[in-house]
């Protein structure tokens, strides 16, 4: 191993390596390919790390000035990107190494200056590291090791496309480093187009997947998730804690509902910028905040400090997606604690999840609020704060409390200064218990009111309620049933307010707007009253009954029918239709028949008319006009251009006609259309309205002869013969 390597282990405390490292770091493996497989938490990217380090430095122990990037590492997410980074900085801290990454949500033009500035190594995803590439930003001419960080992650969410356009860019005789916790046909697919006789390395054990990790399958009821998972933080409250969701919006819920309970909590989630998500992420580093509740974008090579406790909230989609969610704790030897929320819906599904990892689970019940109040007494009274000596302040003030109260209210009062620190936990149900609809209590002992209003005043509920609250002085409990009747209103109203709401009504016992009420001394006859018999609606014509049918067959063929004679189309109402006298083809307007004197006289659409002058018609007959004055007398006469400006409407013609000037003379005022029966309507009909005219049809556009469009060239004038 390379001595400023093995320093910097050295430094961080690597006595022994796990696994994965020592597999990666066989001296015999120096140059070849790597497809590695190995359990979250077994210290991949420090494996990996050591793997490169030969390819990169050879047998210098330094690097030398920065320039093109030698080598380039490629993970699924952000927050592992930049965990790499973090990783390789220190890893290679002694080698002179210079790391930069390029990740999404950030400053592209940051990077791309770092680029510039020369790098040895770039840590990025997939989608950025594609960009830069296109823009010439990153130069993989000089690339010597490429390592593909949770490759199975990457091809699930997309980036095969971004991986292969990388890989082809690379330099053919570069290393290919596949590292990832499970290889499905699509890895396997990629390593043997991509790598040159790659060597499998599996560290995977055998049935049990995480030693470090106790997984507990929680069963709650169905209504106490939430409950259930803040009674396991306040179980756990020392400890750091992650909490996973299927959904951003589930993630800001339990966000809310912690953050109300006094946890100390951050989300981690899609939507939330990269500085929002490396703030989070930091706060947890830091011990600001306790507990973050995140998607799966957490779920992938998260590192954690004194991360011992994952909730899952909801259960996750699949086996892998439940092993990487648990994998951010047990870590580099480090216990943790796993634990399912399973309300009864999901048993079976919980059960089967946890069979295909090969997982055996605790089923236990979630901390009750004995349990919690017990570890939280077990918590204070192993706190290495009794065994601090005290300084000569809190001695001198000891010496007053001592002074003051007596031993046992001391103590008394410090354990409730420590309790009111923490919220209190819930009490749960049992986790059998099904959903059941709350039955409402019965109403009573009661009295009955009646007012005097009801159905025939328009009397409802939704005015009376507030009306008794109000003048009664009730209270909205003490009011049961409402009764509202045609012409009283029956109200229920408990026994030990009725006394008090006699005495609050008025004279008369009236409530407001002529409402009176009057106390009964029984409860009201509320049975539906019974219909009485029909009534008779006389003697009905009966209808003639219906002839038979003759038979089709039994009828003559068409040609030999006799014509039947048809009646001209009518606009009256269907009745006994008079014959025509005349043949069809001698028939006019004027020979038609008349109808029968018992016949129903058709619907009279426009009033009588009156054919009267208007002179001589009353005056409250006359028609007025919109806009002129009220007794506008349509005979008097008109005025003319010459005697004013012009009027609005028609201008009447000499012969007291609307029609054209210079043509026909039009119809006169109150003279009805005539026209043929049945043909149609005078005046030309509204036909289809013409499309608006296009300004760049230059079909219809007059142009001047030789200027141009799509006019002929106009010919030159000939030259007069001299």
């Amino acid at each position: 191993m390379i001595p400023a390597i093995s320093e910097a282990l050295a430094e961080r405390g690597y006595d022994t390596l796990t696994p994965v490292q020592q597999a990666v770091n066989a001296p015999e493996l120096a140059d070849r390919d790597l497809l590695v497989s190995a359990q979250t938490g077994s210290g991949k990217t420090v494996g990996f790390g050591l793997a490169i380090a030969p390819t990169l430095l050879g047998d210098a122990g330094q690097f030398g000035p920065a320039s093109a990037p030698l080598a380039l590492i490629v993970a699924p997410t952000r927050e592992l990107a930049s965990q790499v980074m973090r990783e390789l900085t220190w890893l290679y801290a002694r080698t002179g190494a210079v790391v930069t990454s390029c990740v999404g949500g950030m400053d592209m033009r940051t990077e791309r200056r770092a680029l510039e500035r020369g790098a040895h190594i770039v840590v990025g995803t997939p989608g950025r590291l594609r960009d830069h590439i296109e823009r010439g930003g990153l130069d993989l001419s000089d690339i010597r090791a490429v390592v593909l960080d949770e490759a199975d992650e990457m091809l699930d969410m997309g980036f095969r496309e971004d991986l292969e356009f990388m890989l082809a860019e690379a330099p053919d005789d570069r290393r290919t480093l596949l590292f990832s916790a499970t290889v499905p046909p699509m890895i396997a697919t990629l390593a043997q187009q991509y790598q040159r006789d790659a060597e499998r390395i599996s560290t995977l054990g055998g049935a049990k997947q995480h030693a470090d990790i106790a997984y507990q399958a929680v069963r709650v009821a169905q209504s106490d998730v939430d409950n259930a998972i803040f009674n396991l933080l306040r179980f756990h409250h020392d400890e750091s804690a992650l909490v996973f969701a299927n959904t951003r919006a589930m993630v800001a819920h339990l966000t809310a509902r912690l953050a109300n309970r006094g946890l100390q909590v951050v989300s981690l989630s899609g939507e939330l910028s990269q500085t929002e998500r490396t703030h989070a992420l930091q706060a947890m580093r830091d011990g600001r905040a306790r507990v973050c509740v995140a998607t799966d974008v957490a779920a992938r090579g998260i590192d954690l400090p004194k991360l011992n406790l994952v909730i899952h909230a909801e259960l996750p989609t699949n086996t892998e997606t439940l092993l990487h969610r648990s994998g951010r704790t047990g870590r580099a030897g480090r216990k943790g604690i796993s634990a399912l929320i399973v309300p009864p819906k999901a048993r079976a599904r919980a059960e089967r999840l946890l069979k295909w990892a090969k997982i055996t689970a605790d089923w236990v019940e979630a901390p009750s609020v004995e349990d919690i109040l017990a570890r939280d007494e077990e918590r204070l009274l192993s706190d290495p704060v009794w065994s601090d000596e005290a300084t000569e302040t809190e001695a001198a003030f000891a010496e007053k409390l001592l002074a003051r109260h007596a031993p046992a209210q001391i103590a008394a009062a410090y354990l409730r200064l420590y309790q009111s620190r923490h919220a209190a936990p819930e009490d749960l149900l049992p986790p059998d218990t099904k959903p059941t609809r709350r039955e409402k209590a019965p109403f009573g002992p009661s009295r009955w009111v009646a007012l005097s209003v009801g159905r025939a005043e328009r009397a409802e509920a939704r005015w009376l309620l507030p009306l008794l609250c109000r003048t009664g002085g009730l209270d909205k409990a003490a009011i049961g049933a409402i009764r509202v009747q045609d012409s009283e209103t029956y109200v229920e109203i408990a026994a030990a307010s009725v006394d008090s709401f006699i005495a609050g009504l008025g004279d008369g016992g009236t409530l407001e707007d002529g409402v009176s009420a009057r106390l009964m001394d029984s409860a009201p006859d509320l049975a539906p009253a019974s219909r009485g018999p029909r009534p008779d609606r006389g003697d009905r014509a009966e209808r003639p009954a219906r002839p038979e049918r003759k038979d089709r067959d039994s009828r003559p063929p068409r040609e030999d029918r006799p014509e039947r004679p048809r009646a001209a189309p009518s606009d009256k109402p269907s009745g006994p239709k008079p014959k025509w006298d005349k043949p069809k083809s001698e028939r006019s307007f004027a020979d038609k028949p008349k109808p029968r004197s018992d016949a129903p006289k058709p619907y009279e659409k426009r009033p009588a008319r009156d054919d009267r002058p208007q002179a001589e018609r009353p005056q409250s007959d006359r028609p007025k006009r919109a806009d002129g004055p009220a007794n506008y007398d349509r005979s008097a006469p008109r005025p003319t251009r010459e005697d004013g400006p012009k009027s609005k409407g028609f201008k009447p013609k000499p012969d007291g006609g609307f029609g054209k000037p210079g043509g026909k003379p039009g119809a006169k005022i109150g003279d009805r259309p005539t026209g043929k029966p049945g043909g149609k309507p005078m005046g030309k009909p509204a036909g289809k309205p013409k499309p608006a005219a296009d300004p760049r049809d230059t079909s219809k556009r007059f142009v001047a002869p030789g200027k141009g469009g799509n006019a002929a060239p106009r010919k030159p004038r000939s030259k007069p013969k001299s």
